[in-house]
This record gives structure tokens, C-alpha cells and sequence, in this order.
């Protein structure tokens, strides 16, 4: 790996800002773990499968954020100005449709998917509490997705960090006066969460409408682009489905281990999702460069920037992976005063820290590929690397191999995602130039 590259001031100039970007809803969560553990295991349990629900809403979403990137990107290295900002205004639009639809959804029917997560007792009640209150954010936080999707695909991800951070900040002190002040609990926490995500929205939706003001863009929405934006997501939503769905799964077999475990399992899972979008600050980057690149016409210059990108995220993960390794009695600490809790999260901690240069190498390609506008493909492998975990996941249910062989299973399986992701970018089928993504 070369020390230096000509393409590392663009990226670090876009990677540098989206990583507080990007782990900002994985901080909400990170810090409502690290609260509420304190409060109880029964609590800490009923957050792990209220916040797997969450973030696999997130996660099939997120398409919003990664969508608009790639086609506002693309838009601007082709010199549509006006067709970018019209793009971000509909995004804006669907943002709100979808967002209002899953909160309904997910409020009504909460009792039925944390019992299919394996909730029971106290746990689910808690769980519940923290589901049906945090709904009312869900609107906030896709629209906060498509706005920083908006900034992203312009070059510009400092906005997006400057709001990321006073959101993340309003998060914690709300949650440490409630919780710890006034001594409220978990209802409390999710409370909290969501007034931070309006506050982001807000200030997200009203910065891409002065955009589109600007250069005199209808404010209203159009069908025919919320349809074809709608469209064109539907690759991303199966990628990121197969992904949230096979960690769900992942969550529901630790449930029906014990309590004690799926609390581990639910620190574990946070600190490599917090990590993993961490390393997708320079997938990011990726998604931009790309774009804009192709867009140009630069397709040499698209191809020479994501070799760097996958150098850069791969040492990322090998230095998070020997942080975590050697910080994971503190970290294990942070979440909880269980000794079993803790105890077991150690454990749970190894796998985490050993997967981080693999998960490194899949995000900063995932990223080229998105901002190459080669979703189909990406939806495609993904499901077909879900099914194989879906197998593998079963059999440590069906043989009671515990949490050590549920977490060899996740660890195989981001193996596997890499495999995909390799051989499509060796293929060079990624790349097409123009204002017009690929087909995939």
C-alpha cells in the first residue's frame, strides 16, 4: 500500500466529514445501549430487539441517502445543476410518504415483531415502550437520509457533520437528564431520540429547499419522479433488506439462547454497526467520486480513486480491529455492570475486532458500485449471500452451538459479501459513463 496517492485529498475531504454523517443514527442507538444498560438487563434486552426492528427500517431505507448520492452526483459531474436539485426535492418528497407509512406500520404492529424477534416478559414490554415512541422519528430520520444523500452527492459532507454532531449531542444530554436526572427509563431514552432526529430534519430539509429555491426548482412533488425514484431504490432496498434481514435473524437466534446473550449480542452488533458505517465514511466518498467521475466521462480517473479507497478502508479496519482488541474489557464495562453481561460481551467482542479489515474491503466497494450506479447486481449477490447465512444461522439454532458459532456465522457471512463484491469489480462491468447509471 502506497503512503500517499493523488486522489487522497478528494477523498479524505469527503470521508473526513461523512463519517460523523453516517454513525449518527448508530450513535443514537450507542448511546441509548450504554444508558439504558445501566438501568436493567431486562431493559437492555427489550432495546436489543426494539432497536433490531429500527435499524432494519433504517437499513432498507438507507437506499434514500446512497440513491440520492449516486444520482446527484452523477448529475453535477454531467453539469445538471437544476436536474440535481430537482432530484433532492422528490427524494425529500418520498422521504416523507415512506416515512409516515413504516411509523404507522411499525407502531401498530410492534407487539407481533418483537414476539417474532423472541420477546417475552419483561423484555418485550420494555421493548415496546421504546418502539412505539421511537416510531414517531422515523419520518425524521428519512428525511435527514435524503437530505445528506442531497449534500453528499454535491461534494459537500461538512453540513452534514455539522448537523450529525449537534443532533448526536442533543441525543445524550436529553438522555442523561431524563434518565439519569429525573430518573426516567427507557421510554424516556427513545423520547430523546426522536427530538434529536427532528431537530436534524429540520435543518436538512430546509437547507435543500433554499438549494432548489436558488435555481428556481418547483417545491412540489411529482409523481412521475417519486415513481421512478421509488424504482430505481428497489435494488438498494433488497440489498439493505438481505442485509438487516440476516442480522435480525442473527438477533432472533441469540433470543432464543437467553437473555444474557442477545444482551451481548446487542452490544456486540452495535459496536460493529457503528464501526462498519464508520468505514463507510469512505464509501461515501466512493458513491461521489464515482458518480461524479463517470459522470464526466473520467472513467480511468473513477477506477484509479476506488483502488485507493479499498487501500484506505481495508488499514481503517485493521487499526479499528486491534483498538477494539485491546480496549474490549473497558467497552464491555460501558454497557453494562452484569458480570455475565459483561463477560460474555468480551467474547462476543473478538469476532467483531477480527472482521473489521474484511468489512473495511466490502464498504469501500459497495460504495464504488453504488455511486457506479450498479445496483443490481448489488441486490442480487446480496440475497444470494443472505440464504447461505439464513442456512448457517438455523443449523446453530437447530444444533444449540451458542453465541461463539452465531457470530462464526456472521463473520463467514461478511466473507462471502466480499467474495461478490470482488469479482464484480475485477469484471469491470461497473463502469458506464455518463449522466445515466448502469442497469447492473
Amino acid at each position: 500500500m502506497k503512503l500517499r496517492s493523488p486522489h487522497d485529498g478528494a477523498i479524505f475531504r469527503l470521508a473526513v466529514p461523512a463519517l460523523g454523517t453516517l454513525v449518527a443514527e448508530p450513535l443514537y442507538v450507542l448511546a441509548d445501549t450504554a444508558i439504558v444498560g445501566h438501568i436493567g438487563t431486562s431493559e437492555l434486552a427489550g432495546l436489543a430487539l426494539a432497536t433490531t426492528v429500527l435499524l432494519t427500517v433504517h437499513g432498507l431505507l438507507i437506499f434514500l441517502a446512497y440513491g440520492t448520492t449516486g444520482s446527484v452526483s452523477r448529475l453535477i459531474g454531467a453539469g445538471d445543476e437544476e436536474a440535481a436539485a430537482r432530484t433532492s426535492v422528490q427524494a425529500l418528497w418520498l422521504a416523507v410518504g415512506l416515512g409516515l407509512g413504516f411509523a404507522a406500520l411499525i407502531a401498530w404492529f410492534a407487539t407481533p415483531l418483537l414476539q417474532l424477534l423472541g420477546g417475552s416478559g419483561a423484555a418485550l414490554e420494555a421493548g415496546h415502550r421504546y418502539l412505539v415512541i421511537s416510531s414517531l422519528g422515523i419520518p425524521m430520520l428519512l428525511l435527514t437520509l435524503a437530505g445528506a444523500g442531497a449534500f453528499h452527492g454535491r461534494q459537500n459532507t461538512r453540513t452534514p457533520l455539522a448537523i450529525a454532531v449537534g443532533s448526536a449531542l442533543v441525543n445524550l444530554v436529553l438522555e442523561l437528564v431524563l434518565v439519569f436526572g429525573f430518573g426516567f427509563g427507557v421510554g424516556a431514552s427513545a423520547l430523546s431520540t426522536v427530538i434529536a432526529q427532528s431537530l436534524a430534519a429540520a435543518l436538512f430539509t430546509t437547507r435543500v429547499l433554499a438549494w432548489a429555491r436558488s435555481l428556481g426548482i418547483s417545491l412540489q412533488p411529482v409523481a412521475a419522479m417519486l415513481k421512478r425514484l421509488l424504482v430505481a431504490g428497489q435494488p438498494l432496498m433488497l440489498r439493505t433488506l438481505a442485509l438487516r434481514g440476516s442480522f435480525t435473524l442473527a438477533t432472533a437466534v441469540a433470543a432464543r439462547i437467553g437473555e444474557v446473550e442477545v444482551a451481548a449480542h446487542q452490544v456486540g452488533l452495535q459496536v460493529w454497526s457503528t464501526l462498519a458505517l464508520a468505514l463507510d465514511a469512505v464509501a461515501i466518498a466512493g458513491q461521489a467520486l464515482t458518480g461524479r467521475w463517470l459522470g464526466s466521462g473520467a472513467a480511468e480517473r473513477a477506477k484509479e480513486a476506488a483502488k485507493r479507497m479499498i487501500e484506505l478502508d481495508v488499514a481503517v479496519g485493521v487499526a479499528a480491529g486491534l483498538l477494539i482488541l485491546a480496549l474490549r474489557p473497558w467497552i464491555a464495562g460501558a454497557f453494562s455492570s452484569d458480570p455475565e453481561v459483561i463477560s460474555a460481551v468480551s467474547f462476543v467482542l473478538v469476532f467483531v475486532a477480527l472482521s473489521e479489515p474484511v468489512n473495511g474491503y466490502v464498504f469501500a466497494l459497495d460504495g464504488v458500485l453504488i455511486g457506479a450506479g450498479d445496483l443490481s447486481y448489488l441486490g442480487r449477490s446480496m440475497a444470494v449471500v443472505s440464504v447461505v447465512f439464513l442456512a448457517m444461522a438455523l443449523l446453530v439454532q437447530q444444533t444449540g452451538a451458542g453465541l461463539g458459532w452465531l457470530w462464526t456465522a456472521l463473520s463467514a457471512f461478511m466473507v462471502l459479501r466480499a467474495i461478490t463484491v470482488w469479482w464484480r469489480w475485477r469484471s469491470d462491468n461497473w463502469v458506464v459513463v455518463g449522466a445515466e447509471v448502469g442497469s447492473g
